[in-house]
């Protein structure tokens, strides 16, 4: 499912009493709807337009079909006047976010030629084809008082790029809010003991997100590897060299098992149409279950990096986090703090375990570790930064009262000493120091686990918190 399914509705409204009295008015209103219609195309294909609603019947029909057609997200172009009576059965029947568009045909009327027009009533036609900001406080007046959540945006039809922009923003959070309802999110194993933070109330995920959590068990993963062909394996070895800058001395037999896993792993994905996954497991006293996890970062690095996420130590939130921004098209690497380095202003952040390798700064690493910190095990793990620019960071927090929110902040990726003991690890700049950063990020009380993604994506994902109806904080 996901996004194929993502529809837009669009209608126009007028008030149809207008038609016999101002020639051409209609026809004129309806050349700016197609307008609107042909820039959202651009945007995303799939657009079901309801036409110029212009009395109460055409309404009810409106939002039958908008129902019918199951959209996502409605936008409401405000051609000109028109009564409320005519909008509000639209979005009360289809029951999917709002956002009303109040756009000028241009950026402003001609007075020296409005004036000069002898005809008054063709001059008051021709300030109604101006006169779409009139009805909109009456619109959101009905819509406060009904209980209906709206979003506006106020500009102009052509040549606006702020007001356009802003769409194509509305367009991409409703897409990945589609992505997220009909995610299939994978959790394999158990909570790492002892780490509250990340301990999560599932109900409350598909509360807010929608999807759908399969749980699942490490003795699936090792049962499948047992299927794995030689010539898989040796396919999968071929591709690792291709993705990865693999190091010399990393063990060909631990090379073997990751291959392994790594094809497992994508039969496990398909057979539960995974979207997304968070897994982890202590495996003592079951040498099957510790081979699969032991040898399992290669894989879900390359999962990471092909639209399956995948967060370590079990943390829900964080693969949810993760989804998230790779539905963006950031990436979203799994990242928490490693330390801070208050000479240069920066924070070290990375983590064990997979990363999103699309995102890395130059070919990522692989090094064997003899031990995995604070896990049962060796193996191959991935070292690598995240691209130097911009980024994203993002955090699912559950709050006290149980409910989740965003927390966001911007800041740099930036070039610098990372400390080479084969994890992800990067250096972040923030735009508020990064002792300010540190102490407003943690006030939250976010886990300590977060996702990174590449470019600057806050206003993004603001839009996203207000089509799931979910709080979102922005550090800087």
């Amino acid at each position: 499912m996901g996004s194929s399914s993502f529809k837009i509705g669009l209608f126009g409204i007028g008030l149809d009493t207008y038609w016999d009295q101002f020639a051409g008015l209609k026809d004129r209103l309806e050349g700016y709807l197609n307008v609107v219609q042909g820039k959202l195309i651009n945007i995303h294909p799939s657009i079901v337009n309801a036409g110029l609603v212009d009395n109460a019947d055409k309404a009810f029909e409106a939002g039958r079909m908008f129902r019918q057609q199951d959209v996502d997200l409605i936008f409401l172009y405000v051609t000109t006047y028109a009564l409320s009576s005519t909008v509000l059965p639209v979005v009360q029947r289809a029951k999917v976010p709002v956002i009303i568009l109040n756009l000028a045909p241009e950026a402003a009327i001609d007075y020296a030629s409005f004036n000069s027009m002898t005809d008054r009533t063709k001059m008051t036609g021709e300030w109604l084809a101006y006169c779409s900001a009139c009805p909109v406080p009456e619109i959101a007046n009905v819509f406060n008082r009904t209980g209906i959540k709206f979003h506006q945006i106020t500009g102009m039809l052509h040549d606006d790029e702020e007001c356009w922009n802003e769409v194509t923003e509305w367009v991409e959070a409703a897409r990945v809010a589609n992505i997220m309802f009909y995610n299939r999110l994978g959790c394999m194993g158990h909570y790492y003991s002892g780490m509250l933070d990340i301990y999560t109330d599932l109900t409350q995920q598909y509360a807010h997100f929608g999807g759908h959590i399969e749980l699942l068990e490490v003795e699936e993963l090792a049962g499948l590897r047992k299927g794995v062909t030689g010539q898989e394996m040796k396919q999968r070895m071929k591709l690792f060299y291709e993705a990865f800058d693999v190091q010399d001395d990393c063990p060909l037999e631990e090379l073997e098992k990751a291959a392994v896993t790594s094809v497992a792993l994508e039969r496990l994905v398909e057979i539960h149409k995974l979207g997304s996954m968070a897994y982890y497991y202590k495996g003592t006293g079951n040498i099957d279950n510790e081979d699969a996890i032991n040898s399992i970062i290669l894989g879900n690095s390359l999962l990471t990096a092909n639209g399956v996420p995948v967060a370590g130590e079990y943390e829900i939130k964080n693969a949810q986090a993760m989804k998230i921004m790779d539905s963006f098209g950031a990436g979203g690497s799994f990242t928490e703090y490693y330390a801070m380095d208050f000479k240069d202003d920066v924070v070290l952040m990375g983590h064990d375990g997979p990363g999103h390798i699309v995102i890395a700064e130059g070919k990522t690493k692989v090094r064997p570790l003899y031990v995995y910190h604070g896990k049962v095990g060796k193996g191959l793990s991935v070292e690598m930064s995240v691209k130097n620019g911009p980024v994203t960071l993002l955090s699912v927090v559950e709050k006290g009262s149980g409910k989740l929110m965003l927390l966001v902040a911007e800041g740099e990726s930036v070039p610098g000493p990372i400390l080479q003991i084969g994890n992800t690890n990067s250096r972040y700049k923030f735009s508020i120091g990064a002792r300010n950063f540190v102490n407003k990020w943690n006030s939250y009380g976010p886990a300590h686990h977060c996702a990174v993604g590449v470019g600057h994506i806050s206003s993004k994902i603001e839009k996203l918190g207000a089509l799931l109806n979910m709080e979102v904080i922005r550090v800087c």
